[in-house]
C-alpha cells in the first residue's frame, strides 16, 4: 500500500470517528435536553399552577379566587399527563359551583382533594421522567466512550505505526545517500514495491548504477584528473587564466580572480573581449591575443597592478596550446594560458639595488674627479719634475681613473634606465654626423692598433628621429668594442643604410665573433663573454639596447665565430 494511501484511510478514518462522536454527543446531549425541558414545562408548571390555587383558594377574598381562576386557566392549558384532563375538570366543576354557593364544605374538599391529586400525578411524572433522562444519559455515556476509545486506539496505531513507517525508510535513505556521498557506488536500498519508497528505492538504485557504471568508465578517471588539475591550479600562488581558441575565459584560479577585481561568476564562461571593454587588467593581458601580436623572445616588462590596497608587479607568460587531433597531420589551436608571476618582491630589491648603485656612482664621481685633478697637478713640471718611473705610475693611476670614471658613468646611465627616468630629446638628427662623432670620440682608441675605419654613407642621407647625445653614445660604444676586440692592423666597416621609413646605421669588425650560445645574452645586463681577456663591467651593451628602443628604434647582432660580429642601429626616419 502507497504511503499516501495509508495517511488517507488513517487521518480519513480518524476524522470519521472524531465526525461520528460529535454526532453521538450531539444526539444524546439533545435528548438530555428534551427530557429535562419535557420535565420543566409539562410537570413543573402544573405543580406551580397547583400550589397557587391551594394558597389562593385558602385565602377566600375576591381577589383570590380571581387569581385560582387565572391558574386553573393556565393548569387547562398545560394538560400533559394520563388522567389529568378530567382531574382538572372536575376542579373546574367543583370551582363553578363553590362561587355560587360558598357555604357548602362539601365543595371545599373536593377542590383541596382534585388539586392534591393534580400535584401527585404530575410529581409522579416527574419521578418516571427523571429515570427516562437518567437511562438516556447512561446511554450517552456509553457510547460517547465507545467511540472515543475508537478513536483513542486508531490515534495511538496511527502514532506508533504511521511516523516509523515514513521516518525509518528516509533514514535508510539517508545513510545510502551517505554511501554514495562516499563513493561506495555498490549500495542499494530495498523498500516495499508497491509504495512511494519502493519507487523512489528504484531510482536510487538506478542512479547508483549509473555512479558506479561511470565511476568505472575512463571518463571519472578524466574528471578526476579535471580535477586534481583544477586543485593544483587553485593552489599556485601565480595568479593562472585559462582560455579557448574563441578567447573565452574557461577557468581562473583564485588568485587571478582577486587581482582582477571581479567575481567568479563574472569571470569564468565570458568573452575576454567583453571583459576587456570595462577591465583594465585583462584588457592588458589579451591585447597581444586580440591583435594576433607575440613577443618574438622580446622580454617585456613588468605589469604592475593595484591589488588589495599595494602595489605588485607580475611578469606575463603567454602559452598557446595546440594539439593534433586523432587521425589529423596538422596541429589545432585550442586556446591560451596566461601566467602571471608575482616579482614584486625582486622588484623592490631591484629599486633598492638601483638606488644603491646611484648613490654610490655620485658619490664616487667626487673622489674620481680629485684624483684626476691631482693628477694633472703632478704632470705640471711647475711643481716638480718626475722620474720615468713616476711618470709610468701616474700614468698607470690616470687610466685607472679614467676606467673608474667610465664605469661609474654606465652605472648613473643604467640607473637612469631602470628607474624610468631616462631624459631624451627627440629631434631630426643627421645619422652621417653622429656616426663621425662617434669615430672622432674613438680615433685616439683605434690609432693605437692602427686600425682603420671603412665608410659607406649615402650622399643624400634622410635625418634621423632620435636624441643626439644618446645615439652617439651608443655609436661610441660599438665602435669601442669593435676596436677592443678586433687584430691589430684591422679594419672596421661602418655603413648607413635607409629603407622607406627607417634608417640603418652598422658597425662591423673582423674579430674573434661571438660564440652561438651567447648570442642572446649579450644584451643583458652584467654579462660578459666566458674567457675574454678585456675587462669591463658588461653594462654597455645593455645601456645601448635601451637607449636606442627608448628612441622607437632597435638593435641587434649577426656574429660568425671566428669571423667577426656586426651590430645595426634601426631608428625611424624624421617626418
Amino acid at each position: 500500500m502507497k504511503i499516501k494511501t495509508k495517511l488517507t484511510l488513517g487521518v480519513g478514518l480518524l476524522f470519521l470517528l472524531i465526525i461520528l462522536l460529535s454526532i453521538v454527543g450531539a444526539k444524546y446531549i439533545n435528548e438530555l435536553k428534551a427530557d429535562t425541558e419535557n420535565i420543566l414545562v409539562a410537570n413543573y408548571n402544573s405543580l406551580e399552577y397547583s400550589r397557587n390555587m391551594l394558597v389562593a383558594f385558602d385565602d377566600g377574598s375576591e381577589k383570590a379566587l380571581q387569581k385560582f381562576d387565572v391558574n386553573l386557566q393556565n393548569q387547562e392549558k398545560n394538560i400533559t399527563e394520563i388522567g389529568e384532563k378530567e382531574t382538572t375538570s372536575e376542579i373546574r366543576n367543583n370551582f363553578e359551583q363553590y362561587k355560587s354557593n360558598k357555604f357548602d364544605s362539601s365543595f371545599q374538599a373536593s377542590i383541596r382533594k382534585d388539586i392534591f391529586r393534580l400535584m401527585d400525578m404530575n410529581m409522579q411524572a416527574i419521578q418516571r421522567k427523571s429515570e427516562v433522562a437518567k437511562a438516556t444519559a447512561d446511554k450517552a455515556v456509553f457510547w460517547i466512550a465507545i467511540t472515543g476509545t475508537m478513536c483513542f486506539l486508531i490515534a495511538f496505531v496511527l502514532l506508533v505505526n504511521l511516523p516509523s513507517n515514513i521516518a525509518n525508510p528516509i533514514k535508510e535513505l539517508t545513510e545510502s545517500i551517505k554511501q554514495i556521498a562516499a563513493k561506495n557506488y555498490s549500495e542499494r536500498v530495498h523498500f516495499e514495491s508497491h509504495s512511494e519508497f519502493g519507487q523512489l528505492a528504484r531510482s536510487f538504485n538506478t542512479m547508483a548504477e549509473k555512479l558506479e557504471e561511470y565511476n568505472n568508465s575512463n571518463l571519472a578517471k578524466l574528471m578526476m584528473e579535471k580535477r586534481r588539475i583544477e586543485a593544483l591550479i587553485n593552489n599556485m600562488h601565480d595568479p593562472v587564466i585559462g582560455l579557448d581558441e574563441n578567447l573565452k575565459v574557461i577557468f581562473a584560479n583564485e588568485e587571478a580572480i582577486k587581482i582582477s577585481g571581479l567575481t567568479h561568476t563574472e569571470l569564468i564562461g565570458k568573452l575576454a573581449q567583453e571583459l576587456a571593454i570595462k577591465n583594465d587588467l585583462i584588457r592588458s593581458l589579451i591585447q597581444d591575443l586580440i591583435i594576433g601580436e607575440t613577443d618574438n623572445g622580446q622580454k617585456q616588462e613588468p605589469i604592475k597592478i593595484f591589488s588589495e590596497n599595494k602595489e605588485s608587479y607580475f611578469e606575463k607568460e603567454t602559452l598557446h596550446i595546440s594539439i593534433t587531433p586523432t587521425g589529423e597531420a596538422n596541429s589545432r589551436l585550442v586556446g591560451h594560458v596566461i601566467f602571471l608571476r608575482n616579482v614584486t618582491t625582486y622588484k623592490e630589491l631591484d629599486f633598492a639595488k638601483t638606488n644603491f648603485i646611484a648613490t654610490v656612482s655620485h658619490e664616487f664621481k667626487t673622489p674620481i674627479s680629485s684624483i684626476k685633478m691631482s693628477l694633472q697637478l703632478l704632470e705640471n713640471e711647475q711643481i716638480g719634475k718626475l722620474n720615468d718611473e713616476q711618470k709610468n705610475l701616474i700614468d698607470s693611476i690616470k687610466d685607472d681613473a679614467n676606467r673608474l670614471l667610465k664605469i661609474t658613468g654606465e652605472l648613473l646611465n643604467m640607473t637612469q634606465v631602470e628607474s624610468g627616468n631616462i631624459q631624451l630629446s627627440i629631434l631630426p638628427s643627421d645619422p652621417k654626423e653622429i656616426l663621425l662623432y662617434a669615430i672622432n670620440a674613438t680615433k685616439t682608441q683605434a690609432d693605437q692598433k692602427q686600425i682603420n675605419f671603412e665608410i659607406n654613407c649615402p650622399d643624400n642621407i634622410s635625418k634621423i628621429q632620435a636624441d643626439n647625445e644618446k645615439t652617439a653614445w651608443v655609436l661610441t660604444n660599438l665602435i669601442s668594442n669593435a676596436i677592443r676586440y678586433s687584430y691589430d692592423n684591422a679594419t672596421i666597416y661602418l655603413a648607413i643604410q635607409q629603407t622607406s621609413n627607417q634608417v640603418q646605421i652598422s658597425v662591423r669588425d673582423t674579430g674573434q665573433g661571438i660564440a652561438p650560445q651567447y648570442k642572446d645574452k649579450i644584451f643583458d645586463r652584467y654579462f660578459r663573454v666566458p674567457g675574454t681577456k678585456k675587462e669591463g663591467t658588461g653594462l654597455g651593451l645593455a645601456i645601448s639596447k635601451e637607449f636606442i628602443e627608448a628612441q622607437g628604434g632597435r638593435i641587434n647582432v649577426e656574429s660568425e665565430f671566428g669571423a667577426g660580429s656586426t651590430f645595426t642601429l634601426t631608428l625611424n626616419k624624421a617626418t
